[in-house]
């Protein structure tokens, strides 16, 4: 039984992939965006293969065991954002698209990527918290060392990093006076190799534009969504929100939060809010863009 909920497989033969991972919002490429990403990409290519030449001499010495895997993934982030009718800008995001420096990474394994956008609510706090310590709980919570069943560990690690990063907030929301009462979405892009990990909670969504063959011949893009959607109107969480006490009215939790799962929002984790993220994942494949958007008003 697989552990993620897998998104279709490719249907085009593997090969090295230009991707632009998470945005605030999609972006259009014209040709000149795709040629200056062109030679960017040779650039990288040929400062990897100069990195794997210098590697493969220090594996010669002994002086490492590890060379990174050829074909890995060219990622590139950007963001766009603008504060809605809030006082304050209540969104918040990270780009890390190397993060392998700050990991002891399982000898399979050669490169790891993080994205994430954070959708706040009742406030800035918790999404501004969230941006600032997910990652940090991440890297302690990683997998390290030979190990089997990959799959499964970052399965774990996704699920303890996001418990214990509501855990922390909570925890310091609670000690404030008056409390804080803050809230955010979570989504959460983790790319491992040419693998894309995605966690989210809540209504911040990511999808990845896919480049596939149509009947006609010509090439067409589609549109996969890489997350779900958590609100109480659906059956799932609206059970859950019932069964632990609380009500949906209009669509929300006791009438005010639209969210089902989110970090904070302190006042409604004893009445079915949780902050377990669904997870998904997907194998990248030569034509894969990705992007994040956070949709709120904040």
């Amino acid at each position: 039984m697989d552990l993620f909920d897998d998104l279709p497989e490719p249907t085009q033969p593997g090969g090295p992939v230009s991707a632009s991972p998470v945005t605030a919002r999609p972006q259009e490429t014209n040709e000149e965006e795709e040629e200056e990403e062109e030679k960017e990409e040779r650039r990288v290519k040929r400062k990897r293969e100069d990195a794997e030449s210098e590697a493969e001499k220090k594996e010669e010495r002994g002086e490492i065991k590890k060379v990174c895997k050829e074909d890995l993934p060219v990622l590139k982030g950007y963001v766009a954002a603008r504060r809605g009718e809030r006082d304050e800008m209540q969104d918040a995001h990270v780009l890390l698209p190397d993060m392998s420096s700050c990991l002891s990474l399982p000898g399979q394994l050669s490169h790891v990527s993080y994205f994430a956008v954070f959708d706040g609510h009742g406030g800035a706090r918790a999404s501004r918290f969230a941006a600032e310590h997910l990652h940090h709980n991440l890297a302690k919570k990683f997998p390290s060392g030979d190990t089997e069943n990959v799959d499964k560990l970052i399965k774990k690690c996704l699920l303890e990093t996001f418990r214990q990063t509501d855990e922390d907030f909570l925890k310091k929301a609670s000690s404030q006076k008056p409390a804080w009462k803050d809230g955010s979405t979570a989504t959460c892009v983790l790319v491992v190799d040419d693998m894309v990990y995605v966690a989210n909670l809540g209504d911040s969504r990511a999808v990845l534009c896919r480049m596939e063959a149509a009947a006609d011949g010509q090439r067409r893009s589609v549109t996969l969504a890489l997350s779900k959607e958590h609100n109480p109107t659906m059956y799932e969480e609206r059970m859950r929100i019932q069964r632990a006490g609380g009500t949906v009215r209009d669509g929300r939790v006791l009438g005010v939060l639209e969210v089902s799962r989110s970090i904070g929002d302190g006042q409604y984790k004893r009445i079915g809010v949780i902050s377990s993220p669904d997870l998904r994942r997907c194998q990248l494949t030569a034509n894969d863009k990705r992007g994040a958007e956070s949709g709120g008003r904040g």
